[in-house]
């Protein structure tokens, strides 16, 4: 089995080598699993040294001219050549717990795809509610958080990839079309709880309470 590593990035020379870093240290730790790998960062377009970084620390990276989180993941997915594919943002760091789930998912062959729940540090309240109330609907209408997505290679390219009309909430269409290609295959589609990506709060704290608020009722 072979799995690839999806990482989109923009100008985030600050966290991509944190990032990539936890993946290395993962892969490590799970390296009894059966399983090859590849790790693909997508320079978005970027303006700083994302890309030269990217690549001293191993990682294979690849270019998308338009801004947009979509595309990129997709122009990630057209060069990756694993069975299944992790989109993981350059934000998050992945713990070894974390991908011990995800390869036991894999492994297990009842699974069409995953995403997971997050953690955040340094919320204020408001923000931690926020997170709560996401962390609720998530797993009960099992939609997955951007942060991270997990899903069979296959299942990708018979969906037709990621809506690249969407500017936001693709990973909620991801997830409900995931979930029908799953069901006409008698897979399942499931959010992992046990040991939550760890993500940027960067967004929580460069907008409002009122901004935050209104673009999660918006999506």
């Amino acid at each position: 089995m072979h799995v690839s590593i999806i990482i989109p990035a923009f100008n985030e020379e600050r966290l991509i080598e944190s990032c990539l870093h936890s993946v290395s240290e993962a892969l490590l730790f799970n390296r009894g699993f059966n399983f090859t790998h590849e790790v693909i960062v997508v320079d978005n377009n970027s303006t700083d040294n994302t890309a030269n970084l990217a690549k001293t620390a191993g990682a294979q990276v690849v270019f998308e001219p338009i801004n947009h989180i979509a595309r990129a993941r997709s122009a990630g997915a057209q060069a990756a050549k694993g069975d299944w594919f992790v989109f993981l943002d350059a934000d998050c760091l992945m713990s070894k717990e974390l991908l011990n789930d995800i390869f036991q998912l894999i492994q297990s062959g009842k699974y069409v795809a995953a995403g997971t729940t997050l953690y955040m540090r340094d919320l204020t309240w408001w923000a931690n509610l926020l997170l709560k109330t996401w962390t609720t609907l998530s797993v009960a209408f099992k939609w997955a958080a951007g942060a991270l997505m997990v899903c069979s290679a296959q299942a990708y390219r018979e969906v037709g990839g990621f809506n690249l009309d969407l500017y936001a909430a693709e990973e909620i269409s991801f997830s409900q079309r995931m979930k029908h290609w799953g069901r006409a295959h008698c897979l399942k589609f499931t959010i992992l709880t046990a040991h939550p990506i760890e993500t940027s709060s960067r967004k929580i704290h460069l907008y409002s309470a009122r901004e935050v608020f209104a673009q999660f009722l918006s999506l």
